[in-house]
């Protein structure tokens, strides 16, 4: 009875952090572990300092990057993809933001791309909704496909210790999460009535509720040089945590001296993402001229915080419930798990739409697999599924994309779960999954 308390405790504290929203995770988060502590006496447990580290580097360096001019000028290139391209908003679009996605890490980026999407889809006689869908969900599997997203950053914490490293995991989640994608798109491509014949639209645009659309993002002539040159530096640290992850040996070998005895070591994977990220964003502050006021108020830095901030809350309540509870935990679960492997993806996705947040999930049930012993091919395999934000229509990303669709083609039902992005979300995660799942067992 004492297990299933604790239990309600834990659902009760994510529940409620999700409703509040924003940080609300992390100090519910922290709640739940004084309950656990002094009034259950579980053990503490401990924050995974590794990869809020990890998470924390690299955000500052994206952050310094979008205050020199970096995210706005990838975005401008995006926009002219797009704008020469209208008749093919359906297939680029997705494939414009996952990319972008990718590379930066932050699914921030889209709030720019979906006018753009919106206004070349209206323009080319389209449905908008079949873009802006598509592209929302290839966002998010963007991010696991990402070497240097928060969630990303944290599985290679959770399996720093069982001998598999970001190469690895970028070799079954970029080409599965392509995959995924085109499977979105093709179950899009033919959604709904065309623009021309969607009572909503003509209802819209009989009424002058259709408004000219919004101006584009860009950098000035000026700031061209900056701009560029922090996105130059900034890939050039993504490479570079990607070679020292495929080639350890890049990685330096140093000495110490402990009690008088001299001791050799590497350097870890995760302290070397940290030193690279910092020191990306030291040479863009010293010859980018990157602000760090403006940094700091940037929406990188607001978004990186409150991931950080709700990691620390959730996955330290996490550890104490689980090392508290591990031998029920392990011996009522390990046995089904590993009778039915699709049960770990399927609590991926759960638990994702309960969270809004793919890093705070895996931080959470990560170190659960590995304790549980599941093979790393089902580990890595599954974590497509950690994408199910979309199912709730209360993501974002979500209500960004229905709010910018003027034509009113992209839409909440009316009862809640029909929404625009339920078939490309499904459709995508469960290929992306099942890619995953294939690719890890033939490649690791």
């Amino acid at each position: 009875m004492l297990f299933w308390a604790e239990l309600a405790v834990l659902l009760a504290v994510i529940i409620v952090g999700a409703r509040l929203g924003g940080i609300g995770l992390g100090p519910m988060g922290g709640l739940g572990l004084f309950v656990f502590v002094f009034l259950f006496r579980l053990p503490p447990g401990g924050p995974p300092a590794t990869v809020l580290g990890m998470i924390l580097a690299v955000i500052v360096a994206l952050s310094l990057m979008q205050s020199a001019g970096g995210l706005d000028y990838v975005i401008q290139l995006a926009e002219k993809i797009l704008r020469r391209n209208p008749r093919r908003i359906t297939i680029l679009a997705p494939l414009v933001t996952y990319v972008l996605v990718l590379a930066s890490g932050t699914q921030h980026v889209i709030y720019a791309l979906l006018p753009v999407i919106a206004e070349a889809a209206r323009k080319a006689g389209i449905r908008p909704e079949r873009p802006l869908s598509i592209s929302v969900i290839a966002a998010q599997h963007g991010l696991v496909a990402s070497p240097v997203s928060a969630a990303t950053v944290a599985v290679v914490g959770g399996l720093a210790q069982s001998g598999v490293g970001l190469p690895q995991i970028l070799m079954v989640t970029i080409p599965a999460t392509i995959i995924g994608v085109a499977a979105g798109i093709l179950s899009v491509s033919f959604v709904g009535r065309e623009l021309a014949e969607d009572p909503e639209y003509l209802r819209r645009l009989a009424e002058g509720k259709v408004t000219p659309p919004t101006a584009k993002v860009g950098v000035t002539a000026t700031e061209h040089d900056k701009a560029l040159g922090s996105c130059v530096v900034f890939l050039v640290a993504i490479v570079a945590v990607v070679l020292i992850g495929l080639f350890p040996g890049l990685r330096p070998v140093y000495t110490k001296v402990v009690e008088g005895v001299t001791e050799t070591g590497q350097v870890e994977m995760g302290r070397a993402i940290m030193i690279v990220m910092m020191a990306a964003a030291a040479i863009l502050l010293v010859f980018f001229r990157a602000d760090p006021e403006k940094a700091v108020k940037g929406s990188i830095m607001k978004g990186g915080l409150t991931a950080i901030i709700c990691i620390l809350g959730l996955s330290w309540m996490g550890s104490s419930f689980f090392e508290g509870n591990q031998t029920t935990i392990v011996g009522a679960i390990s046995s089904l798990v590993q009778s039915q492997p699709w049960i770990f993806a399927a609590g991926l996705f759960v638990l994702s739409i309960l969270l809004f947040s793919p890093a705070a999930t895996v931080t959470i049930l990560i170190p659960v697999a590995v304790a549980l012993g599941l093979p790393l091919p089902l580990i890595i395999g599954a974590y497509p599924a950690v994408n199910g934000s979309f199912f709730l229509p209360t993501n974002g990303t979500v209500l960004a994309a229905v709010s910018f669709d003027q034509t009113g083609t992209t839409r909440i039902g009316k009862y809640l779960l029909n929404h625009s992005f339920m078939l490309p979300g499904l459709v995508t995660t469960i290929t992306a999954t099942l890619a995953a799942s294939l690719l890890a067992q033939w490649l690791l």
